[in-house]
């Protein structure tokens, strides 16, 4: 949810604001002079490549039958490729 500030208020508690953004993940429209002008959100919180091999065992698993069908749906991309580029639907 994005909660509206207004700058100067937001410049006399600026080390409040970053605290919210950072630990409750906040989102924040800056307002001045009753106008929206930018946005104070938190980043993206990156996955350290060290947690891949985890991430990628939570995944959920193809049965066979899904993993066959979609074997098969690759070698017909890949046959549709080889045969030539497919046409430009834009082309006239």
């Amino acid at each position: 949810m994005k909660i509206s500030a207004n700058v100067t208020d937001l410049l006399r508690n600026f080390s409040d604001y970053i605290n919210r953004v950072v630990y409750r993940r906040e989102r924040f429209v800056l307002v001045r002079g009753g106008k929206p002008v930018a946005e104070l959100s938190p980043l993206p919180s990156a996955t350290r490549l060290g947690d891949l091999p985890g991430l990628l065992s939570s995944l959920p698993r193809l049965d066979e039958a899904e993993a066959s069908s979609f074997a098969e749906d690759v070698e017909s991309a890949r046959a549709e490729l080889e045969a030539g580029s497919p046409e430009d639907p834009w082309e006239s």
